[in-house]
């Protein structure tokens, strides 16, 4: 029987096990904000080659999204915090 997953969870309590976690903070705001993966999601960025900074943010955005919660209303905001991370990097 096959079994369908969305993560690697806890056998025992059903959380997300420790070490698949990699936070690092940006500041989205002014605020510090753990990003999940975001060496990650960097490194797959800079894998790209030269783009503009909007391009760069809609990368960076777009992967970002795929291993973290992003709200709406913050995307902007989150994407210059990622930009500024990546430029540091």
């Amino acid at each position: 029987m096959g079994e369908d997953k969305d993560g690697v969870y806890c056998k025992v309590c059903g959380g997300i096990v420790p070490g698949t976690i990699d936070i690092k903070q940006i500041l989205v705001d002014g605020k510090a904000t753990g990003i999940n993966h975001l060496e990650f999601i960097i490194d797959e960025v800079k894998k790209l080659g030269a783009l503009s900074d909007a391009e760069t943010k809609a990368e960076l955005l777009k992967r970002a999204k795929e291993l973290n919660f992003i709200p709406t209303k913050k995307e902007a905001a989150y994407a210059e915090g990622l930009l500024d991370a990546f430029k540091q990097g």
